[in-house]
Formats: structure tokens, sequence, C-alpha cells
């Protein structure tokens, strides 16, 4: 027994340097499939809320008739944040209590929800849709623009990303039709401007909401969205006496679909992506979101579906892969 014990493990000793680096192998290899899983995961989410924005202009369209844009918001958001709320209660989240969070979630609420809702309803009323929808896609170089003049987030804007932005941009614009553009000019400037003014609204909105990270996003949508309630339901009384309407019943179906899913739903997988792909990444929907509308008027409206809208869409599907790509995948390639 004591020969056996005081012998020398040979094939212990030319193990040792073997296996460490097997293990430091397996461990990269791991992380690395990790990563791709994850990325997947938030590209699927990414398509799922552009597929769900991309169908909010058509109930927008269903319900702008009979029920105004101050009114149709202001039930979106007060429902959206009555359901969020009570989600957040029943998972346990407790509210922050300090002003200056909420002060913050006043902010975000104004510029993810109140403004840009009211700016595109109001806008559509006097533009065709597919100049609404090519202008509403402009998010991402609006990010691109402030990051590289205020120089936040300037680090990650890689030339990648602007050939992305650029790729998305002309994917959208040849898969809604370049005759769409033919009206920039002539049609109805102020609800151009409007239109413009909430895709602004859409690119600060992910910047402003980077400081909720710490916060859980169904704490951050209840919070957002119940302040973007405040300034909209006096609104709504004042300027446009909703007791008064007499709205049709797919009027009111399309916007409690806006409520429950367009909003609610949407905003927690929005506050979990400007986590994971960050600005950029997240507004990059905004051209998904256009495909999309091309894709459902295609499916549900009969429109022809053309081979610059195919190509348009080869080319979105590209500009998003080249944003949300994480820059260390090919430098851990060149390591």
């Amino acid at each position: 027994m004591r020969s056996e014990f005081s012998q020398p493990a040979p094939a212990r000793r030319i193990m040792v340097p073997v296996y460490p680096e097997k293990i430091r192998m397996s461990t990269q290899a791991q992380r690395t499939t990790s990563g791709q899983i994850t990325l997947v995961v938030e590209i699927g989410l990414l398509l799922l809320l552009s597929l769900i924005w991309g169908s909010s202009f058509t109930l927008i369209k269903v319900a702008v008739p009979t029920i105004p844009p101050f009114t149709m918001v202001a039930v979106r958001v007060t429902i959206a944040a009555m359901l969020l709320l009570l989600l957040a209660i029943a998972q346990g989240h407790a509210l922050p209590r300090q002003r200056s969070v909420w002060a913050a979630f006043f902010v975000q609420g104004l510029l993810q929800s109140a403004l840009p809702f009211t700016l595109i309803s109001w806008g559509e009323v006097s533009i065709p849709s597919g100049l609404a929808g090519v202008l509403n896609a402009t998010p991402p170089m609006f990010v691109l623009a402030i990051a590289i003049t205020t120089g936040r987030g300037r680090q990650a804007v890689t030339r990648r990303k602007i050939i992305g932005v650029a790729f998305g941009l002309a994917g959208v614009a040849l898969s809604i039709g370049t005759d769409a553009l033919s009206g920039v000019s002539t049609t109805a400037p102020l609800a151009q401007a409007a239109v413009l003014g909430a895709s602004l609204c859409y690119a600060l909105a992910p910047m402003w909401g980077q400081r909720f990270s710490k916060l859980p996003a169904i704490v951050t949508a209840a919070g957002a969205m119940s302040c973007a309630a405040i300034p909209m339901v006096p609104a709504a009384l004042i300027l446009e006496r909703p007791w008064t309407l007499a709205p049709t019943s797919q009027a009111v179906a399309a916007v409690i679909v806006l409520a429950i899913v367009c909003t609610a739903l949407a905003m927690v997988i929005y506050f979990r992506l400007i986590r994971t792909l960050g600005p950029l990444g997240t507004t990059s929907g905004s051209y998904l979101r256009a495909g999309f509308a091309v894709a459902l008027g295609t499916a549900w409206l009969g429109e022809r579906f053309t081979l610059s809208s195919m190509a348009g869409m080869v080319l979105i599907l590209a500009g998003v892969v080249a944003i949300t790509l994480p820059p260390s995948a090919r430098t851990s390639r060149g390591n």
C-alpha cells in the first residue's frame, strides 16, 4: 500500500499541461456559443418588436377616422400603463420612490410614447402611408448623427454600422417604392415635419432610456407609460372632448390592440433591447418596421409584391445585421 501511494503518477504529470488548454478552449467555445444564442434571441425579439410596431400603422389608419389623435393616444397609453403597473406588482417589483427617477420616467414617456404617437397619428391624416413609412424609418440616422456630433457613443460607431444605416435606408426606399418620395416637397410639409419629429423622438428615447439599465424592463415600461398618460389625458379632454365622439367598433378594437400589444407588450421588449442591443441596434428596428408594413400590406390588403420590394427586404436585413452584430465577434476571430 505504501509503495503504491509513494509512486509518482506519470500519467497525471503528462496530462497537467494538456487539460488546462483543453478546458480553456472548451470554455471559450461555450462562451462563443452562448453569445451567439443570446444574439439570435435578441434579434428575434427585434423582429417581433418590428412586426408589432409595423402593424400599428394599419391599426392607426383604422382608428383615426372616428377617434382623433389625442384621444387615441390617451386611451392607448392609459390602458397600457394600467396593464404594466399590474404586471409589475404581480411580479413582486417595487416601483421607485425617488423623484429624480420619476422625472426621468416622464421624459422617457414623452420621447417614446406621448409625442411620437401623437405626431404620427396627426401626420398620417395628411400624407400617404408610404411617405410616412420612409420618414419614420430615419431614427438610426438620427442616432448616428447625435453620436457623431456629441461624442456620446462615438466609439461604438464603426464603418460597418454606417454602411448598415445606409443599406437600411436604401432598403426602405426600395421596399415602399421610390414614387412614395415624390410628394416630399409638395405634400403637407407640416405633416412631414411631424413624422420626422416623431423619428427624432424615437432616436432620443433609447439614448435616454439607457439610464434605466439597472431597473427591470417591466418597471421602466410601467413608469414611463404612466408618465406618458399624465399630459395626454387632460389634452384629450380639453382639445377633443371624447365624450362627444361616436367611434366605430372597429376603431375601438384597433385602439385596444394598440394599447395591449403595440404598447404594453412592445415596451417591455423595447426596454430589454436597449440594454442588450443599444440605441442604434434598437432603432434599426424602424427599417424592419417599414419592411413588415410592406409585407402586411401584401398579405392583408392584396398589394403587389415587386422585385424591388424583395431587393429592399434583403438590403434591410443586411443593414440590421451590420448594425446589430457586435464588434467583438470580428475581434475575437482575429485574436
